[in-house]
This record gives structure tokens, sequence and C-alpha cells, in this order.
């Protein structure tokens, strides 16, 4: 897929986000309807209206390129899928059924087992994150767009990280000694890699947890906004594994080496 064809499809998927953020909203205002799934998550109608809206879109603008999606089965039995979108409708399904504010609407852009591009809008704060290239990562909010470049705040004295729990586990925090990370606020959904991209942030850690659908969008915005994403080993994650499974993931700003 040619990188002029990314461009179009991502600022195509701009304002599908958008609207589906305001319905995500209204949704929620007029009481959403909860449900607990197989794998003792909740989900919501939300969750999946917002899915039927950004797979449809998708579909239109890319009709050649699978889909995996968190609420829908379609493709979750492939193991052979290099070129591929990752959605996960609603990441921080608690936030969203508790009215509070940092669930997100994702989609990755997958090619050759590879995070190309992303889109990520957290509807209650408004902030709108996407990229197509590198060097090619923005926010939209307040009818500004602003460049993303996780270095531009980069304080060596103070590195501030994001984390999934107050409470820090001892692999953890082997970790944060070794970064030198001085300050953690915790951050639910893939918002802790838009505020690392946006250079709110320095950093997060974490252990094998979720799937790649809350990670690819995020890790596409981060990585073409000039941060680093590995595993615990330094090792390049990849997409399309079995079950869809995340290893132990380390984000940070590219000054931290």
């Amino acid at each position: 897929m040619k990188k002029i064809e990314i461009k179009k499809i991502v600022e195509n998927l701009i304002d599908t986000f958008l609207n589906a953020g305001e319905i995500s909203i209204k949704l929620r205002k007029d009481g959403l309807i909860k449900k607990i799934k197989s794998d003792n998550t909740p989900v919501s109608n939300g969750d999946l209206e917002i899915n039927k809206i950004i797979t449809k879109k998708i579909k239109e603008l890319s009709p050649n390129l699978p889909i995996v999606s968190e609420e829908t089965s379609e493709n979750k039995s492939n193991n052979n899928l290099k070129d591929f979108w990752l959605i996960d409708p609603i990441d921080g399904t608690y936030d969203y059924i508790n009215n509070l504010e940092e669930f997100t609407i994702n989609a990755g852009l997958i090619l050759n087992n590879k995070p190309e591009a992303g889109l990520i809008y957290a509807p209650a704060k408004k902030r709108m994150f996407y990229t197509y290239d590198y060097d090619f990562a923005f926010e939209l909010t307040k009818d500004k767009t602003i460049k993303l470049e996780c270095n531009k705040n980069f304080n060596k004295d103070h590195i501030k990280f994001v984390s999934y729990s107050n409470k820090i586990k001892p692999e953890i925090e082997k970790i944060y000694k070794k970064l030198n990370v001085k300050e953690y606020v915790r951050m639910k959904s893939s918002l802790k890699f838009c505020v690392i991209a946006s250079g709110e942030f320095d950093g997060y850690v974490a252990e094998p947890r979720a799937c790649e659908w809350d990670i690819a969008a995020g890790h596409a915005i981060l990585k073409n906004a000039g941060g680093i994403v590995t595993d615990f080993n330094g090792n390049e994650i990849l997409y399309g594994k079995k079950d869809f499974k995340n290893p132990s993931i380390i984000l940070k700003n590219k000054n931290l080496i």
C-alpha cells in the first residue's frame, strides 16, 4: 500500500471518529446497556455501536484489508494475517460505563505485521490523535492541528511515566530505577500512548497483558512521533500473533536509551 493511499484513508477516517465520539457520549447520557463477556470484562451497547460505525467506514475505504476487532469474532482464528486493521471501538470500557474520561476509540493499520498508521479519539477529552507515516503524527484539538513530537518537553532530571496501576510490581520497579523515573501517574486506555507521543509524559511499562487491538493504534502514533516501543528485552513488537496476545511492553521517549 502506497504512503499517499494510507494518508488518504486516515484523513478520511477522522470525521468518522469524531462523529463516533459524539455518538458514544450521547449513548452514555441516554443510559448504557451493560453486559459481562466470557472473559469477565464489561461491554456495552456503546462498544458495539461504535464498532459498527468504525468498521463500516474502514471497509468502504480499504475493502481488501481484513479487520480484527475486539468486539467481533471475524478473522480472530486467522494466524496468517500480515496486512490488516486492528480495532478497539472502546478502550477503557470501565471508564466509559462509569462516566469517566479516559476511554478511547481506536483503529491501527498493520502492514507486514508492523503498525504503520492509526487513529485514537478520546471523546470525553475531545482529543483526536492520528498518524499515517513516520514524522507525520498529529493531535487535532480545539480546531487546531498540532504535530506530535515526543521529545519536545523532555527533562532528564524529572522523568515522568504513566502507569496502569498505582501498585508497581518489582520487575517494573527495576525498570523505573534503571530509567531514573521520578514520578508516575495512573492512566487507563490507549491515551497513555498519546500523552507520551505529545511529550506530556516520558514512558510506560507493562508486563504481558491485554491484546493487540489495545495497543496497535497507539504504537503507530508513538512510533511516528519519534518514540520507542519494545518488549522488556528490547525486541520489536510485531502483530498478528497467536490469539493476538501482547508481550511485555516498554514505551519511551527516544532520549531514554
